[in-house]
């Protein structure tokens, strides 16, 4: 009875602690702001890795055309039409003792590392259709994980109410996440291992150790992030989550416009990833080496490192839309100029290389900016629901915006496979099976207009939709003072529910 006792006590006085004015009151702990940026920088290094080399290797080493890769992005979304209202529902109402969200650190990484791992293991036995099927049966796999483990995102909402706290967490996390340059690596191996190993060690093997790497990195990252942070916004109880009930959340999650501008926005800057999508064949087809796509990072990410712990400021100051907006429209016009400018605007070598470089490091400025403005807008997205519906449904709303983005991700993935086709691209091998580059300079320039133009509409787009997100201003600010009351109200009811048990219990 003692310890149960003490446990009682002990919550509330976390409770009196949440009940002060949480928007101006330091939560998070150092530990755990340095464990939030490390799980990150884990599981981004992989999702990087993927995001960069998984169609490369699909389409240059398992053998799948453009249309084929497509197909596999549109088919894999029937899966998550089933799977993410259900991960969505589940998230919502967990209730455990390490919290409602760290778990979801932890049970889905067995699907989503396996799965990791399979993209880069090529089966030479397989017929062309045995292949695809295998593809396709690994992204189901990977998004069953993926799904679940989006659990995590939502502790950033979770681990402190206070807004300027989430903009030091969402900075440290983006500014950490600017050292994931370990992906990057990757070309220059698979340019010079099989060389120095005389085809000991093939291109598709580099690629696959390279997954194991990353899968590794990935899970002790999320271990060490669940043992270390700690949820502390109050939740709806399971009383009140039923009174509200599935349809009722839906209504107003359907409703709500902010989550519909995000979606819009999400769907432009989906875009981008068709020219991302095209990096690889860029730099190996129109610059002769892949690895010189290492060589042009060193450059363009420096700005980044003063950029980052700047943008907490900037949002202060100009106000979050007004950044988001200001930044996405800057890089389309970047973009745009870049592609006009060319790949080869000199015949110089090296020079058009460095004006190369220089303009994408113009056009990468905005990105982390965005990179931090993108999780803010969510959380304001979050805390408008919580304002208007009363409780706080991230694991349907995460569900809802996964699915539609998981569509917007088909169209993407279909996209950047028929620009392919569309530019009548077919990969050059030679004896060893590695791949050597283009010569077509009709080829050549279709892969440079996939890689400038893409970004160019996507950042256009992106900035031009945020214009309608309503969450700012004056409507801000009396959603922030609304809110703060009735979570502290909250917290006085379970509060005085716990001091009724202890006397009970005496």
């Amino acid at each position: 009875m003692a310890s149960q006792e003490s446990k009682i006590i002990e919550e509330n006085a976390e409770i009196s602690n949440q009940s002060d004015k949480t928007e101006m009151k330091r939560l998070v702990r150092p530990r755990e702001i340095a464990a939030f940026a490390l799980t990150s920088y884990g599981l981004n290094n992989l999702t990087s890795f993927i995001g960069s080399t998984k169609q490369y290797f699909m389409m240059s080493f398992l053998g799948l055309s453009g249309k084929a890769f497509g197909l596999l992005g549109t088919v894999s979304t029937v899966w998550d039409a089933l799977d993410d209202p259900i991960s969505g529902i589940v998230i919502d109402r967990c209730r455990t003792r390490w919290g409602r969200l760290r778990p979801f650190l932890i049970f889905p990484m067995p699907f989503w590392a396996i799965a990791s791992i399979l993209f880069y293991i090529v089966p030479n036995s397989f017929t062309s259709g045995q292949r695809f099927a295998y593809a396709l049966v690994t992204t189901i796999i990977y998004g069953i994980g993926f799904s679940y483990l989006s659990g995590w995102e939502l502790l950033l909402y979770n681990m402190t109410p206070n807004t300027n706290e989430r903009s030091t967490l969402i900075a440290t996390q983006k500014f950490v996440n600017l050292f994931t340059w370990l992906p990057s690596l990757v070309p220059v191996f698979v340019d010079f291992v099989p060389g120095v190993t005389k085809n000991a060690v093939t291109q598709p093997q580099v690629y696959t150790g390279f997954s194991v790497f990353f899968v590794i990195v990935a899970v002790l990252g999320a271990v060490y992030g669940f043992f270390t942070m700690r949820e502390r916004v109050t939740i709806a109880s399971k009383e009140e989550m039923h009174e509200n009930g599935f349809f009722k959340s839906a209504k107003s999650i359907l409703t709500c416009r902010p989550l519909a501008v995000l979606l819009l926005s999400n769907f432009f800057g989906g875009i981008k990833g068709v020219g991302g999508a095209s990096e690889d064949f860029f730099w190996l087809n129109c610059t002769g080496r892949l690895s010189n796509r290492l060589l042009c990072s060193l450059f363009t990410g420096l700005p980044n490192y003063v950029i980052t712990p700047a943008v907490p400021s900037l949002v202060r100051k100009l106000g979050l839309r007004t950044t988001a907006v200001s930044a996405g429209l800057f890089s389309g016009i970047a973009y745009t100029v870049l592609y006009f400018i060319g790949y080869k605007p000199t015949g110089n070598y090296w020079l058009d290389f460095a004006i190369i470089t220089v303009g994408l490091t113009v056009c990468g400025l905005p990105n982390h900016v965005m990179g931090v403005c993108d999780p803010l807008l969510k959380g304001d997205m979050f805390d408008y629901l919580e304002w208007k519906n009363g409780i706080r449904n991230e694991g349907i709303v995460n569900a809802v915006s996964g699915y539609v983005n998981k569509l917007s991700s088909s169209i993407h993935a279909l996209l950047s496979g028929v620009v392919f086709d569309w530019i009548k691209f077919k990969p050059q091998h030679d004896a060893y099976g590695n791949i050597v580059p283009h010569t077509d300079p009709k080829v050549l320039k279709g892969i440079w207009g996939i890689f400038c133009l893409a970004p160019a509409v996507a950042r256009f787009g992106y900035g031009l939709s945020l214009l309608l997100f309503n969450v700012h201003g004056k409507t801000k600010e009396r959603m922030l003072i609304e809110l703060e009351e009735h979570r502290n109200a909250r917290a006085e009811a379970k509060k005085q529910i716990l001091t009724e048990t202890v006397d009970t219990g005496n």
